[in-house]
């Protein structure tokens, strides 16, 4: 554990002073991914002038959940960054250079790349946290906690997703799809989805553990949800890991190794 911690450290540190060589790059990337985020959440700020709420959800709700969602997509993306284009590092063959070191395969993959824009998601996120309402000792920590499941879901569902290339090939198109999907739902108060929607948006899409269920759980403490969110996190996590792993050696045995200096 401490050898993975002690590579993120060194790889967080790298990816640092690749984007501070160009600073004003990165600050616009931040800049703009804010001012893109409330442009986005407008939206709600007119439904709510004109209607108290929606299936009991209110503007704070609504403000905690983006919070939420954001601030967990920021920390994906900017420590992560590599999440969304797995497919195509797989396809390409670009996974050799991680086999030829000895490091944890897909942990080195995903960190060694970071989305500047991401950072400008994770202030915004914080942001609408605070200003939400919910900010209070135990509701931070439990922000903290929705937070970190959250990240762990995107992380998973889009390693799960993408790691279907050591199969299918080319799944750029379904990881965008399924990305974009749940990037959309996890943006909604779960309450206006039911039945097998709802289920849907608990399992085969998990968009609900990412947005109206931390935030649900942010509002008012319940065990259940809080094992609901450790459990479903855990399982997915080790659920694509697996599946990676498995498809990784499908790769080894059709792939010759390239070294990248």
């Amino acid at each position: 554990m401490k050898r993975h911690l002690q590579l993120l450290a060194a790889l967080w540190k790298a990816n640092l002073q690749s984007a501070m060589e160009y600073r004003a790059a990165f600050l616009t990337q931040v800049v703009f991914m804010m001012l893109n985020n409330l442009a986005y959440f407008m939206f709600w700020v007119l439904y709510f002038n004109k209607f108290n709420a929606v299936r009991g959800w209110n503007l704070q709700d609504m403000m905690l959940l983006f919070g939420i969602a954001a601030t967990a997509w920021g920390i994906a993306a900017y420590f992560f960054g590599n999440f969304t284009t797995l497919s195509e590092i797989i396809t390409l063959g670009r996974l050799d250079y991680y086999l030829s070191l000895p490091r944890p395969v897909l942990l080195h993959t995903l960190a060694s790349r970071s989305l500047g824009s991401g950072m400008g998601d994770l202030i915004y996120g914080l942001g609408s946290y605070i200003l939400s309402g919910y900010l209070t000792p135990d509701g931070f920590l439990r922000y903290l906690l929705g937070v970190t499941v959250a990240v762990s879901i995107f992380l998973s569902f889009l390693t799960l997703v993408q790691s279907l290339s050591f199969w299918m090939g080319n799944t750029t198109a379904i990881s965008q799809l399924a990305l974009n999907a749940l990037l959309t739902f996890s943006l909604y108060p779960g309450s206006l989805f039911e039945g097998a929607a709802k289920f849907i948006l608990l399992t085969i899409i998990p968009a609900s553990l990412i947005g109206s269920l931390p935030a649900e759980f942010v509002k008012s403490f319940s065990w259940g949800a809080l094992l609901q969110l450790l459990v479903s996190a855990v399982l997915l996590m080790l659920f694509s890991v697996w599946v990676f792993y498995r498809g990784l050696k499908r790769y080894e045995s059709g792939s010759s190794m390239q070294v990248e200096i």
